[in-house]
């Protein structure tokens, strides 16, 4: 009897204890992927499509420690330069009540671009630092300095600066120190404190991106754009899982007061709502509201406690208040149609007008964007081999506004998708793990109409008025400068610490975009040294 009463302590002790501790977990797909034959199972009700995870589920914990443990040397027999190197975390602290561990993050890569007979190179020296106090409250924290020799398409892209801005940014991490030379330099940092009071709730306080989805790309919202500050809150009371979250951010593209203003700032409110109706079925709805700190006068709006409601629905809001606003809605679904895999879905809706809807004249006032994909592990019984299949749409003009400053946008850069709006794209990918080794494959075909010139507005670029729009009327997908993309790359890598994700690494990426006018190709190979979780796009 004693025995069954200890083993009863022991056991609730360790669901205490994993609840409590409500690790942050870097998002990062291609080590979330490695995930998907637990939280796709058939026998787990497992929240996917709200990320980063918290490694507060035992399901998730498990397989976690399971992967970051791979191929470790538990013995103790190892030199310590080589625990250190190979198998730990390079300061790893371990209290009662206190755990730390830090690391020295580096991404050290040279390539070659053979169709512009070019060389590339990046230079990046990060860390990160985590850990956790007591049983309720974490902490996480990561910087990178880098500079870089990009291959053209992405320097280009950089260079390309919005209407009306002055910065340049690095895609989905910060602005360019060196204002569009050739030698990119900027900086990158995450931070997060988590404190999980009761296990029904975490409040999280953070400068980092938030995902929305189970897909690679998601049409509500990414982790494309730079970081930004917030405020989180995430329950959970049985199958149902809901976050609201309160967000500041700004648009360098919008005109300045005065020269010696800092950029215009906005503030967006998001809520989600994932409901596991059952053990194969999941219904989730989304909405957002951004508005703008200041008006184009100059009058100091600030944050709008309108909108502090944590459960509220922000569409009846926000028309209630009579406000400008601009609020987005959206639905997700989920479908494992066998174990380990599932079908699942997006749409967004922007702006809907029935008539035009109905009469189907290709409104500038429809704009919404939606998503189908498939996605699973064991792919044909193969162990370790994960797959994704998807599917993207938005239609012209989606996420603009009639005041570029309250778009859906962050930094000069979507919220959602990374082609803005107006595209189709099909992107596949493939991943297989075998001991320390990765192989990865991603296939991907966008569609998409671009403008003339900048005096043009066909729909694709977010930051432009949709009221300034080409046409109002007989608008369609691709519409402007058609143009296609075919972008293809694999990787090898061989994971040298596992707890960090250091690694090394080989990719080749073959890239064309092609229209009426111009043919952009891109052969490029990189080797190197790797570290950290964390997702940059350049599939772009």
């Amino acid at each position: 009897m004693r025995k069954r009463l200890l083993c009863l302590a022991i056991i609730l002790l360790i669901k205490i204890t994993v609840w409590a501790q409500a690790v942050y977990l870097p998002y990062d797909y291609q080590f979330y992927q490695k995930l998907d034959s637990s939280v796709y199972s058939n026998q787990s009700r497992f929240h996917t499509s709200m990320k980063p995870f918290l490694v507060d589920d035992p399901l998730i914990s498990k397989q976690y420690q399971s992967l970051i443990n791979a191929g470790v040397d538990s013995t103790g027999k190892r030199s310590w330069v080589h625990r250190k190197l190979f198998d730990e975390h390079l300061v790893n602290i371990k209290e009662k009540e206190f755990t730390a561990y830090i690391d020295f993050l580096p991404d050290l890569t040279i390539g070659r671009e053979f169709s512009n007979q070019t060389s590339t190179w990046l230079n990046t020296r990060g860390y990160q630092l985590g850990g956790t106090i007591g049983s309720k409250f974490s902490f996480y924290t990561s910087g990178f300095e880098n500079q870089a020799v990009f291959p053209n398409y992405i320097s280009n892209k950089i260079n390309d600066k919005q209407s009306g801005s002055e910065i340049y940014i690095v895609p989905g991490q910060a602005y360019d120190r060196s204002f569009g030379k050739r030698i990119k330099d900027w900086s990158y940092a995450t931070a997060l404190l988590s404190y999980t009071p009761i296990k029904y709730l975490n409040i999280t306080l953070g400068q980092d991106k938030t995902f929305i989805g189970d897909g690679y790309r998601s049409v509500l919202l990414s982790d494309y754009a730079t970081n930004y500050p917030f405020l989180k809150l995430t329950g959970t009371l049985g199958n149902v899982r809901y976050m609201a979250m309160w967000a500041y951010m700004q648009d360098p593209s919008a005109v300045k007061f005065s020269y010696q203003d800092d950029y215009r700032r906005k503030w967006g409110v998001f809520h989600y709502l994932d409901w596991n109706v059952s053990n194969k079925v999941s219904l989730g709805f989304f909405d957002s509201v951004i508005w703008g700190d200041k008006d184009d006068l100059g009058n100091k709006r600030g944050f709008d406690f309108n909108y502090i409601n944590p459960v509220v629905f922000l569409r009846p809001l926000e028309a209630n208040i009579g406000s400008g606003d601009n609020a987005l809605i959206g639905f997700t679904g989920k479908y494992k149609f066998v174990d380990k895999s599932a079908f699942y879905g997006q749409f967004a809706l922007d702006e809907f007008e029935a008539k035009s809807f109905l009469s189907n004249n290709g409104s500038i006032r429809n704009k919404y964007a939606w998503q189908l994909g498939v996605r699973g592990a064991d792919f044909v019984q193969i162990k370790h081999l994960n797959y994704l299949l998807e599917f993207n749409n938005a239609k012209p003009y989606t996420y603009s506004e009639v005041n570029s400053l309250i778009n859906y946008a962050q930094n000069n850069e979507p919220l959602a998708h990374p082609f803005g709006a107006n595209f189709r794209e099909v992107v596949g990918l493939l991943n297989y793990s075998i001991g320390r080794f990765n192989f990865y494959g991603q296939a991907e075909y966008g569609h998409y109409g671009l403008d003339f010139s900048r005096i043009y507005n066909y729909g694709k670029d977010i930051f432009k008025n949709y009221t300034d729009a080409t046409k109002v009327t007989g608008n369609y997908t691709g519409q402007g400068l058609t143009t296609n993309l075919y972008y293809g790359e694999g990787r090898i890598a061989y994971m040298l610490n596992p707890k960090y994700n250091l690694r090394l690494e080989v990719a080749g990426v073959l890239r064309q975009e092609k229209n009426l006018y111009t043919t952009t190709n891109t052969t490029l190979f990189t080797i190197g040294l790797r570290s950290s979780f964390r997702n940059l796009y350049y599939d772009f």
